[in-house]
């Protein structure tokens, strides 16, 4: 069963950038699309972006224009740069896998994900 490891998070003042890591044990085909979600405190957990094996992204909203997802096919991990950060970009970080555009299912268990907190 593949791990998922998440990392890169802190405290940052607004405005400021982070890049997210996505290590995992295990193989995830290259195939699958990676993507980061985030659960903010009192809230359900968002897709944020989401990479096909094709190099094809999407955005919420919310981060279009300040946020970049990418992968490393060979490695099977994602990153998640985001620039311009914002407090209300305040949450836990997590990475994972779906099977496809249709099939948006979770496929491996969560990790333990990363925190990002900004504030001044």
């Amino acid at each position: 069963q593949v791990q998922l490891v998440e990392s890169g998070g802190g405290l940052v003042q607004p405005g400021g950038s982070l890049r997210l890591s996505c290590a995992h044990s295990g193989s995830i085909p290259s195939i699958f699309l990676l993507g980061w979600w985030r659960q903010g405190p009192g809230k359900q957990r968002e897709l944020v972006a989401r990479i096909t094996g094709g190099g094809s992204t999407n955005y919420a909203d919310s981060v279009k224009g300040r946020f970049t997802i990418s992968r490393d096919n060979a490695k099977s991990t994602a990153y998640l740069q985001m620039n311009n950060l914002k407090p209300e970009d305040t949450a836990v970080y997590y990475c994972n896998a779906q099977r496809s555009i249709v099939d948006t299912r979770i496929v491996f268990p969560w990790g333990q994900g990363t925190q990002v907190t900004v504030s001044s």
